[in-house]
């Protein structure tokens, strides 16, 4: 089974008052554009891993990051934790400030699992970004981590998989940056 992972603990203190992944996007809040890319891309279970705003989700398993401040990485081994809980043989991570992340990318990376890769990552203009696959053979070194850096210390050696014209990895970091992917969304939405 793969588990799609949703990273959506961090405090979001750039982007202002309240949390960012509540702000609003085309009616939906920002951490269902991600979490649906995941469920339409192939996930077979759903994890949100949440942290500085609790929010109801359905049809997905909601962990609590209590040790969000730390970093990523936190909210990563926790994530990676309850997916081990429940057999996962990989996760699908994404992150639920990339709304413009799309089900064919999810879908995409998937497919390029196997022949003895541990890890596989989206690529956009040859930069590794989001989804990203992490096989259960990498799930003690996930446990390891610390910091704010995510598993980009355990992908080096990932398959890379490109992505272009499937979406965006675009971050939502600031309002200005949730105005600029409203247009893009509305744009491609025609």
């Amino acid at each position: 089974m793969v588990v799609g992972v949703l990273l959506a603990a961090g405090a979001g203190a750039r982007f202002g008052d309240g949390p960012k992944v509540r702000a609003s996007l085309g009616g939906r809040e920002l951490w269902e554009w991600p979490l649906d890319a995941l469920r339409r891309g192939g996930a077979e279970a759903l994890v949100v891993v949440q942290g500085a705003a609790r929010f109801e989700v359905e049809d997905a398993a909601v962990v609590v990051c209590e040790g969000w401040a730390e970093g990523l990485s936190a909210s990563l081994r926790e994530g990676v934790a309850e997916a081990a809980r429940r057999d996962a043989e990989a996760v699908v991570i994404a992150l639920a400030d990339q709304p413009l992340l799309d089900a064919r990318a999810v879908a995409r990376v998937l497919a390029a699992r196997g022949d003895g890769a541990e890890a596989v990552r989206a690529t956009y203009a040859a930069r590794p970004n989001h989804p990203t696959v992490i096989e259960s053979s990498l799930f003690g070194a996930v446990a390891a981590l610390r910091g704010d850096e995510g598993a980009r210390s355990l992908l080096g050696g990932a398959r890379l998989v490109p992505c272009d014209g499937l979406g965006a990895p675009d971050d939502v970091d600031t309002p200005e940056d949730l105005a600029r992917v409203d247009r893009v969304r509305r744009l491609a939405e025609g």
